[in-house]
């Protein structure tokens, strides 16, 4: 990578890569420079493609490598858990249903807590931890390989193991959305886990903040049109929006809850 324009720009790339996201007024108090000299910095790094721009602040742009798992929940965090309770109340009890790898797919776990009666099925040691205890329900955990970064179990043996069910609900997230409806993510061990989740649930129900819609990841999930609904915070794509119209998709936009 070439050298940025200043040792501030690389301390915010920087702090960005672990926190997730910078806002423009913590870092103007950081450096102790005006905002628009932030901002500055932030247009600049986002031309070079290395970080891109959110309000307030900006997050890191990655299109082969994702952020860091710990920082991602910093990202979005009140879309994300804003999301996560309006896909628990389209949840009924009595229900069986996925859930895989992400952050936001967490938010859909932590809102379903009071439900009675489910069968959770997951590769994600994250919503199982969450799960478990809770006397209503019941929480079945894929076997596999288990990613250091995330607790994610992924690969061919988890994907297999994934293809003994065939449950009412998927619960599934993404790393990025195209504008095509082209669902992507970063790991082909997770993407082939997601197939299969997709694969053997009645119903599909994607959860992602409108971050996704600005990011690129190289390997291909699936498509929109295999997605019965799409939760998101705001959808600010007219044709993705119209996209979604055309097949069937319900799409609900929950907002934020600042």
């Amino acid at each position: 990578m070439d050298q940025l324009n200043t040792p501030r720009q690389a301390d915010i790339l920087a702090t960005a890569r672990t926190q997730g996201r910078v806002s423009v007024d913590e870092l103007a108090a950081r450096f102790d420079v005006s905002p628009q000299t932030i901002r500055k910095d932030l247009n600049e790094l986002c031309d070079r493609k290395l970080m891109t721009r959110v309000h307030g602040g900006a997050v890191i742009a990655s299109g082969v490598e994702n952020v860091a798992y710990e920082a991602r929940r910093f990202i979005a965090q009140a879309e994300k858990r804003a999301i996560g309770e309006a896909a628990a109340r389209l949840i009924p009890n009595n229900a069986s249903l996925f859930i895989n790898i992400g952050t936001t797919t967490e938010e859909v776990a932590r809102a379903l807590m009071q439900h009675e009666d489910l069968l959770v099925i997951t590769n994600n040691l994250n919503v199982a931890a969450l799960l478990y205890r809770q006397p209503r329900i019941d929480v079945v955990l894929a076997g596999g390989p288990v990613r250091r970064s995330d607790g994610g179990l992924i690969g061919m043996s988890t994907a297999d193991f994934i293809k003994q069910f065939k449950v009412d609900y998927a619960v599934i997230g993404a790393s990025a959305i195209d504008e095509d409806g082209a669902l992507l993510d970063f790991d082909f061990r997770e993407v082939r886990v997601s197939q299969a989740i997709i694969e053997n649930a009645r119903k599909v129900m994607l959860v992602a903040d409108r971050l996704k819609l600005e990011r690129a990841a190289p390997i291909r999930i699936g498509h929109i049109a295999q997605v019965d609904v799409f939760i998101t915070d705001e959808m600010p794509s007219a044709a993705l929006r119209a996209l979604c119209a055309s097949e069937a998709v319900q799409l609900v936009e929950v907002g934020s809850q600042d």
